[in-house]
């Protein structure tokens, strides 16, 4: 009524009220009224706000990669900002200008521009896997950025979503990738073969240093046995050398006693001897001396008889 209208804010919406080109009022969650042929309201908003963004920038090995993420940022200097862009309302609280959307652009292009110079020193293969470098890196850049800072504003937050290849370049990068697992599958079968053959290596010298052991020790044990055989045999043949030495001994002091009983006999005619030892001897047997002796002076003889009766007493059983 009259073109006087009542304005409340939010504690988040920085107001600036602007009468005749000077500033009447100035602050956050504002509430007045004011006289709108006269006056010009400028409303900052200062809640933090998420921009995203997709752009496409080239490696250095000539692969464009599209990069994908969202910029947090808030107004920090709301009078600064103000002063570069317009920020006025009108009637129904609507901006007048488009200059509020071309402010996320503006960011956007500056975190762009931090991006192709981090992307662009990279290969394709490095840049897939560069989202915490491009966090750090860019993100320091738009907090050091002068063109971020001469429009009051503060980043909060960088959040890369992924940085991909061309279609193209992803289907050839899977099958590379395929190709390679593939490979290192290959690999850890062979691995995993010579591994078991190198373990039977292992068992297979096992079992011929335990066999090898086991004969070295029968071998030792036939030493042993063949050396106590040895032993034996050589002290049974000292014991029969000792015996056949015993014997001889024994023999020689026999032959001794013998020839010592026999040397007296020596000289003595048999004759005699018999005579000697005649002595209850057989009848028979002396008198089958007497036909020797009759024998041996048969030229002395000249005949001699024998009945049947004779010799048949003489060799009858006593």
């Amino acid at each position: 009524m009259f073109g006087i209208a009542y304005l409340r804010t939010t504690p988040t919406t920085y107001v600036l009220h602007f009468k005749n080109g000077k500033v009447k009022r100035e602050g956050k969650g504002l509430s007045f009224l004011y006289y709108r042929p006269t006056s010009t309201v400028v409303l900052v908003p200062l809640a933090s706000a998420d921009v995203p963004f997709v752009f496409n920038d080239v490696t250095s090995d000539f692969q464009e990669v599209t990069v994908q993420g969202q910029l947090t940022y808030r107004v920090a200097d709301p009078a600064k900002l103000a002063a570069l862009l317009d920020f006025s309302v009108d009637a129904g609280g609507r901006h007048r200008s488009e200059d509020p959307g071309k402010l996320e652009e503006r960011l956007v292009h500056v975190a762009q521009v931090l991006a192709q110079g981090v992307i662009g020193r990279l290969t394709l293969r490095e840049a897939l896997t560069s989202a915490d470098a491009l966090v750090r890196e860019v993100g320091a850049g738009l907090r050091a950025s002068e063109a971020v800072t001469m429009l009051g504003l503060e980043p909060l937050a960088l959040t890369i979503l992924g940085v991909r290849p061309t279609p193209e370049m992803a289907r050839a990068l899977e099958a590379s990738a395929r190709e390679q697992l593939q490979r290192e599958a290959d690999e850890s079968i062979y691995a995993r073969r010579n591994a078991a053959v190198e373990q039977e290596r292992i068992i297979k010298e096992s079992e011929l240093e335990t066999e090898l052991a086991v004969e070295t020790k029968k071998k030792e044990i036939r030493e042993q046995k063949m050396a106590a055989d040895i032993a034996v045999e050589e002290q049974r043949a000292a014991l029969i050398a000792r015996q056949v030495e015993n014997d001889k001994q024994a023999a020689d002091s026999r032959a001794y006693a013998l020839e010592a009983t026999l040397a007296p006999l020596r000289q003595a005619d048999w004759k005699t001897l018999m005579a000697v030892s005649s002595g209850g001897a057989d009848p028979r047997l002396m008198i089958a001396l007497a036909f020797r002796e009759l024998a041996e002076n048969a030229g002395k003889i000249g005949e001699l008889n024998m009945s049947p009766e004779l010799l048949s007493t003489l060799l009858a059983r006593k």
